[in-house]
């Protein structure tokens, strides 16, 4: 995460240039398990269908959680660790001493996930109206949070918890009925653990090296005796041009700017470690965190990936009922993945359906904003959702976990305020489809500009009565009013009579959380409604059923 200036290297036409010579050579046979009409390459998995049950699902909760979640101390713990002077690396060296004597794979050693009830949770989300959920099964700590045949040693069923954290979260969302997703983000431990190579600069340890490059050897009478640090860390490899950058990863990100090209052995342990989560836990979802595939454009690793998926998917069902989600996609590629826009969204109607993925907080659990009261409201998250399926979206939403499983009672009780919204205003979201516009308002005339993979969340105004967002379903329009109107009346200036969007005359209008039918007068500039002098609940948004 955070890769606010990632490049768009793929979304160019120069993609090809940068492909390895294995890729030119390789022989497109496809999965020899799973047979079917994907190949993996874009034009063939361009014939990709997004299934209607995520259309429909509009709204989804993710537990981005894993061992970088133990210290508490935010996003990006594993690499920020080893960069001298960073807010994590003083909390390191407070909590757990030197990161040459105290190294990523120790956290991993003392996570322990003592309070985890996965089951307890997905209950939680589903109450609150997800209608699918993500668990994360590795992130770019390379840790696999599942039993990993191709990560023997170092996954969740060996090191920390010793559980299974995929099957648990699976059972959960199986039991609750709810479609299960899986989010990947290993593709790039090579260079985002370069960090772990270095050594301090300053005090009395300058020049001792940090773990990253410990080997088997190394372990003799300690706790990971017998262990190979480098099947973790993956540092057996010269650093990327401009390492000591702390922000030279993110326009490296799509393996390109001189970062050090992964080995064959490294990307089809990849390969096979994502084959082997598909083939054991059956995601219906896929979330890739990469720019368009893993490994792309050097490697046809994610292609492979991918078509396996979709091929697994069709001889099942005889239809593709799965996702797969890639970052800053090219035209084409939107036709074979589902676009993810990251903290952000469209200023638009999609014409293919995507989605944008964002957390309450930061990432990976933060303490700081659980103490300071900094999480986004039920509120933000509500005006977020209508907005991106006003575009044709759905929202990926991320409650931080802690390092023991559990979300404190910060997080439990803006989940259950989002339930209360959803419990009253849901038909106006599942189901939908955009409309002739996806509304209007002062809001989105400020809202920021979309660029590389998103970013631009929270850049417009804050939504008002006067900003309206519209979606239909079943010959029924929805109108949102994203305020309560001080005044009691709500102007819908796009449904006037003589707006090029209007359709005919409007018979009854209801509210939607009460059913409670409203008076209105429409003209030929706006559409007039008049709403009830008691607020209702949870009225920061306001569905109106039109017909």
């Amino acid at each position: 995460m955070n890769r606010r200036n990632a490049l768009k290297l793929a979304a160019s036409g120069i993609v090809g240039l940068y492909l390895s010579p294995l890729l030119a050579q390789r022989n497109f046979l496809g999965s020899p398990d799973f047979k079917g009409p994907f190949e993996p390459t874009w034009d063939s998995l361009a014939k990709y269908q997004v299934p209607d049950w995520f259309r429909d699902a509009k709204f989804g909760m993710w537990a981005h959680w894993g061992p970088q979640c133990e210290p508490e101390a935010g996003d990006w713990y594993a690499r920020s660790m080893y960069q001298e002077g960073s807010r994590q690396y003083k909390f390191h060296l407070e909590k757990y001493g030197h990161p040459s004597k105290f190294g990523f794979k120790d956290v991993i050693n003392v996570w322990k996930a003592d309070n985890w009830n996965p089951e307890e949770l997905v209950s939680l989300y589903k109450d609150a109206g997800a209608k699918y959920f993500m668990a994360m099964a590795n992130h770019h700590d390379n840790l696999d949070l599942y039993n990993s045949k191709y990560q023997p040693n170092w996954n969740s069923t060996k090191m920390g918890p010793k559980k299974d954290i995929i099957a648990g979260w699976e059972k959960a969302a199986r039991k609750a009925n709810l479609p299960f997703a899986v989010s990947v983000h290993a593709a790039h431990a090579w260079s985002w653990f370069e960090t772990a190579q270095r050594s301090d600069i300053n005090g009395p340890l300058a020049g001792v090296p940090y773990d990253g490059k410990l080997t088997k050897a190394d372990g003799k009478g300690t706790w990971w005796e017998g262990l190979d640090p480098q099947e973790l860390y993956a540092q057996n490899h010269p650093l990327s041009e401009k390492s000591d950058d702390n922000n030279g990863i993110h326009s490296q990100w799509n393996w390109g700017s001189g970062v050090a090209k992964p080995s064959e052995t490294y990307i089809e342990n990849f390969h096979n470690r994502t084959i082997d989560l598909i083939d054991k836990y059956n995601p219906d979802m896929l979330y890739f965190d990469d720019t368009a595939l893993p490994l792309w454009p050097i490697s046809d690793a994610g292609l492979r990936i991918a078509a396996h998926l979709y091929n697994k998917s069709f001889q099942k069902n005889k239809s593709v009922q799965t996702v797969i989600t890639g970052k800053i996609l090219t035209e084409q590629q939107r036709k074979a993945l589902v676009w993810d826009i990251e903290k952000g969204q469209s200023n638009e109607i999609e014409p293919l359906p995507w989605q944008t993925d964002t957390c309450i907080g930061n990432w990976h659990y933060d303490r700081s904003v659980y103490e300071n009261k900094r999480y986004k409201s039920a509120k933000t998250v509500i005006h977020s959702l209508i907005d991106v399926v006003s575009k044709n979206g759905n929202l990926m939403l991320n409650i931080p976990v802690r390092g023991d499983g559990s979300i404190d009672e910060l997080e439990r009780q803006i989940v259950k305020e989002i339930g209360v919204w959803m419990k009253l205003n849901g038909s106006s979201i599942y189901g939908t489809r955009p409309w002739k516009i996806f509304g209007e308002g002062p809001q989105q005339e400020s809202a920021g500009a979309l660029t590389a993979q998103g970013f631009n969340e929270g850049k417009g105004k804050p939504f008002t009565s006067q900003d309206i967002r519209f979606v239909q379903k079943d010959n029924v329009l929805y109108a949102t009013v994203m305020d309560w109107p001080e005044n009691g009346t709500a102007v819908i200036k796009s449904l006037g009579t003589e707006m090029p969007y209007y359709t005919g005359k409007i018979k009854q209008i209801k509210l939607v959380s009460t059913g409670e039918k409203l008076n209105f007068k429409q003209n030929s500039q706006a559409l007039e409604v008049y709403f009830p002098k008691q607020k209702t609940e949870a009225s920061f948004a306001n569905a109106l059923e039109i017909s």
